[in-house]
Order: structure tokens, then C-alpha cells, then sequence
């Protein structure tokens, strides 16, 4: 959950929404989005809204916010979603726990949280329920009572199998932590396992990306993520790029990062149905993604969490002292909004379902965006027997140059 605040317009103190975005609730899946805004120390690329202790505690010495009172609040905003999407709604067929690292959390108010949605809305039969988990802050019993809670997908962040590449990136667990916690969630009952790589940090090598990968395959998850890592500004890898101590990535470089994973994870059976995510089986894709990639309804709980119903799109307070405080008057926790336009939502259909294995339909372009589509054919960036059946399909050269495509596109 990214940390840069959004300008929009006010949010009703109730949290209604337009009458036309309720109307669409029927029309497409559902799903949760819980942000845990946790985290034991912030790393050094991060630019999620995150907070450590320290950060949460006023000039006088106590706490402004605290993991343990945050499942009570976070159940009170799933109450708010509850009242706002009265009337016709589907169940909930994916809920995605993120952070900061939500398994600073107990496993039980985890669970809290997860019962709190399926008591008021239901979950679909097979609803998919995922956590993301730093591999320090897990054991075999926390994996147990996660899957006893409900949860029935885990998401490792590994970033790297590399020592010195996981200093530069400030990250708190030690190599071969995240296979080990594989092998965990497997005997805990967890059919679905991701381990999430980053690619191109400075002082990186070729030799460590194909280190990584081998380490990342050969723990056996189901899914793989793999993400170029990008250098934001106000972070502590910027500043130190700024000073001249890192290298800024390479564009070069991350190509040739991304076509070895590629290469490695289909040798291993991996099939890449989205740009950056690689799954071995059909029901082991991220069905929470896809439901973002393919226009689902979402509500978004938690500090600085964005939630989309309807061509809606609205954000909460960042803070969670602000957050909590609201939620405690009996107010929307939505600091503001967008309406989006008819143009609008389509750019972000076109630029969302091209990132997945099926893409887009043509018929979602103008006649700029027909030409160019024809034009990125020829240039073999767009798959050519999807494009004769009406479809915009990146190629695996058009999966490097995928934000390029979409510009052209658009």
C-alpha cells in the first residue's frame, strides 16, 4: 500500500456511495483488501505506509496505535463495508491480507478479522484467502493456527536468496529462511504457497538472480512473483543512490533479470498468466490479483487502504492513529474519493487486462488504438493469432515493453 497521499474530492462522514456504483455490485466478484500497517523495522526500498513502534508513540511516551487493539478496528471498518453495500451483493470470493507484515499480528486476530467478513457478507465456496508473512516472523504452530483460521494461500517475501543483496535491501530475514517456511506451510495444509522475488538491486549479479531463482523453484511453491525493483523517492535506497553509495538499476539489466526468470520458471512448469507472476496450475494463480486485473469490486480496510465499487475509488486516513480515532467517532475511516469518467475506466481496463495471460479486447480501443495494435503485431510485441480473434495479447518481448504497449494503445 503505497504512502503518497491523493487529492480527491470529500467523502460523506457515513462512507455512502453513488447510487449508480451500488447498482454495479452485482455485475462482478468481491473481495477484501486488509492492510496490516505493521512492521518491526522499515526497509530500506519501502515505500509503503508502514509503521514501526517507535513511530506510533506520542512526544509524552505512549502509543498513538498498537497491534493489539488494531483486529477491533479493522472488524469495526468491516461493519461500515457491511452497512455501505447493503442490498444486492455477490459473496466475497477473495480476501488478501497485505502490509507492512501482517504476522506481527497474532494468527487469532487474523482470523478475527477474516470470520468478521465471512459473518457479514459470506465467502463464495471457493473463496481464496491469503496472507502475505515475513519467513522471521513465522513458526510451523503459527502456520498451523493461520490454516485453522481460515487462511488458505500464504505469500512469502524472499526478495532474494543473496546475503549481501538482501543487506542492500534492508531486509530482516536470513537465506534459506523463506524455503524453509515452504516446506511449513505444506505440512500445515496450505495447498497454495507464493514466494515473492525482487530483481536488480544494486551490486546484484547475474549469478545471484539465477541463485535466487534455483532457491525460489526448488522450495516448491505453486507461484512465483518476480518485480524489478524500483527506486522511490524518500526512501532510504534513494538517498543513498542520491549520495553516489548504489548504483541506480539498469534498465539493460533488468530486461535480461526478467528473461532469465522467465526462462527458469517455465523450464520448472511455471506458467507467467501476468507480467510479473508465474503459477504452476490454473487454481494456484493469485485469484485475489486477478480479481484487481479484471475490474472486480474491492473495499479496501485498514490505514491508507484504497477501495474501488463501482467506477468509486476511495482511500482512507494514512495514519492509524487517524484512523482508529475515526473509526471510534463513528465515521467513515475514507479521507476522499474519485468518480471515474467512462474514459477512465476504460484506460484502466485496457492497462489492467493487458498485464494478464488473455489481455485485452480490441474492442475496448479507439481507432488510434486499432492502428497502433496492428502496428505492435508487426513489431512482435503483440501476439498475432490473439489479435486475428479480437484479442490484445502481449508476446514475451511485449511483456518487457508492457507500459510502452499500453501507451501506444491508448
Amino acid at each position: 500500500m503505497p504512502s503518497v497521499a491523493l487529492d480527491g474530492e470529500p467523502v460523506p462522514r457515513t462512507g455512502d456511495l453513488p447510487a449508480h456504483s451500488l447498482a454495479e455490485l452485482g455485475d462482478r466478484p468481491l473481495g477484501f483488501y486488509v492492510h496490516v500497517p505493521f512492521c518491526v523495522t522499515r526497509c530500506g526500498y519501502c515505500d509503503f505506509n508502514t509503521y514501526t513502534a517507535d513511530e506510533l508513540v506520542s512526544r509524552d511516551g505512549t502509543a498513538t496505535a498498537s497491534r493489539e487493539t488494531y483486529a477491533e478496528q479493522a472488524v469495526a471498518e468491516i461493519e461500515t463495508a457491511d452497512r455501505v453495500l447493503a442490498g444486492d451483493r455477490p459473496r466475497v470470493s477473495t480476501v488478501f491480507v497485505g502490509g507492512g507484515t501482517p504476522t506481527l499480528l497474532s494468527a487469532e486476530d487474523l482470523g478475527r478479522i477474516v470470520s468478521a467478513i465471512g459473518d457479514r457478507f459470506g465467502f463464495a465456496p471457493d473463496a481464496e484467502i491469503t496472507t502475505e508473512a515475513n519467513p522471521e516472523t513465522v513458526t510451523p504452530d503459527y502456520l498451523r493456527r493461520l490454516r485453522r483460521a481460515g487462511f488458505t494461500r500464504v505469500s512469502f517475501g524472499m526478495q532474494s536468496a543473496r546475503p549481501h543483496v538482501l543487506r542492500v535491501l534492508e531486509r530482516g530475514h536470513t537465506p534459506g529462511r523463506p524455503e524453509q517456511c515452504v516446506t511449513w506451510a505444506r505440512e500445515a495444509g496450505f495447498d497454495h504457497v507464493n514466494l515473492d522475488l525482487i530483481y536488480g538491486t544494486p551490486g546484484e549479479s547475474d549469478e545471484d538472480w539465477a541463485a535466487s531463482l534455483e532457491a525460489a523453484i526448488g522450495a516448491g511453491p505453486d507461484h512465483v512473483s518476480a518485480y524489478s525493483l524500483i527506486v522511490e523517492e524518500g526512501t532510504r535506497l534513494a538517498a543513498r543512490v542520491r549520495r553516489g553509495e548504489l548504483t541506480e538499476p539498469d534498465d539493460d539489466a533488468m530486461a535480461d533479470r526478467y528473461l532469465m526468470a522467465d526462462e527458469a520458471l517455465a523450464s520448472a512448469g511455471y506458467t507467467p498468466y501476468e507480467v510479473s507472476n508465474w503459477a504452476r496450475t490454473e487454481e494456484g494463480r493469485s485469484a485475489h490479483n486477478l480479481l484487481y486485473w479484471t475490474g472486480g469490486h474491492w473495499w479496501g480496510v485498514g490505514p491508507g487502504a484504497h477501495s474501488h465499487v463501482g467506477g468509486t475509488r476511495w482511500w482512507n486516513v494514512k495514519h492509524p492513529a487517524a484512523y482508529a480515532a475515526r473509526l471510534a467517532a463513528g465515521e467513515t475511516p475514507a479521507q476522499a474519493r474519485e468518480i471515474l469518467t467512462d474514459a477512465e475506466r476504460r484506460f484502466e481496463r485496457i492497462l489492467l487486462e493487458l498485464r494478464v495471460e488473455s489481455g485485452c479486447p480490441l474492442e475496448l480501443l479507439d481507432a488510434h488504438g486499432l492502428a497502433a495494435a496492428e502496428r505492435l503485431v508487426v513489431d512482435g510485441l503483440l501476439d498475432p493469432r490473439a489479435h486475428a480473434e479480437g484479442r490484445a495479447v502481449l508476446t514475451r518481448r511485449g511483456r518487457l515493453l508492457a507500459d510502452a504497449v499500453v501507451r501506444d494503445l491508448t
